[in-house]
């Protein structure tokens, strides 16, 4: 728990500068518990705080976790080049908070993307050390067989890679759909696993993180949430 003014606050949600906020707080553009705050030299405790600002309402947040449902045709990137980059699909306050994705999806590929504005957070989601399994569902361009299930299971062989890599676990889902579980997060890991195999990738899907389920977080494509402190107990590797 701590104490700021309200301008730091601000300036602390991605709001703006500390002028710009504290020239919003002069404008009575701000309001705690239904009361206009226009002085800003009073302290605001920020445990539990909720303010309005141009009337719509924002609870303090030290650190934002947030779940996308990564739409196609977006980057993971803050430098978006040849498609829009997921950070115009949340409050533009989130950029200015230096909000990043947590690894990445291809530009065609859509599902679950994890966004934060913690550093440790998204180094330790990101690191190959900590062993997260992801999901992925590939939707393939030639039948599902049993023989392409044992060769992911068994590890194929990649381009520039040491050794073989292998899925952690692999199962068909329908004739052209496979459902495969990864650790190691590397360039293109599913698609070029699957080429390796004999088959191609058409779609690629991520459902899950950790214990984290894309299903049931109950957002469809576009939308994001905030993450509470049971799902982000989810992403721990056990």
């Amino acid at each position: 728990m701590s104490k700021l003014t309200l301008d730091r606050i601000l300036q602390s949600q991605g709001f703006g500068t500390r002028k710009w906020c504290g020239d919003l707080v002069a404008d009575g553009e701000v309001s705690i518990a239904g009361q206009t705050i226009t002085d800003n030299r009073v302290s605001i405790e920020t445990g539990g705080l909720v303010f309005m600002i141009f009337g719509e309402s924002w609870a303090y947040r030290e650190h934002i976790y947030i779940a996308l449902n990564k739409p196609a045709d977006f980057e993971c990137s803050r430098k978006a080049s040849h498609h829009p980059g997921v950070l115009t699909i949340l409050p533009e306050q989130f950029t200015r908070r230096d909000v990043q994705p947590v690894g990445r999806l291809d530009n065609d590929t859509t599902g679950l993307l994890l966004m934060s504005d913690d550093g440790p957070f998204i180094h330790q989601q990101s690191s190959p050390k900590r062993h997260i399994p992801k999901v992925y569902v590939a939707t393939t361009h030639d039948p599902v067989t049993p023989e392409l299930v044992a060769k992911l299971l068994s590890g194929v062989k990649l381009h520039d890679e040491p050794a073989p890599l292998a899925a952690v676990t692999c199962r068909m889902v329908n004739s052209h759909r496979i459902e495969i579980v990864l650790e190691q997060g590397k360039y293109h890991q599913v698609k070029r696993m699957l080429v390796a195999a004999g088959n191609h990738c058409v779609a690629l899907r991520r459902t899950q993180i950790g214990g984290l389920k894309l299903d049931a977080l109950g957002l469809a494509e576009g939308e994001w949430c905030y993450l509470d402190d049971t799902q982000l107990a989810l992403l721990v590797p056990a």
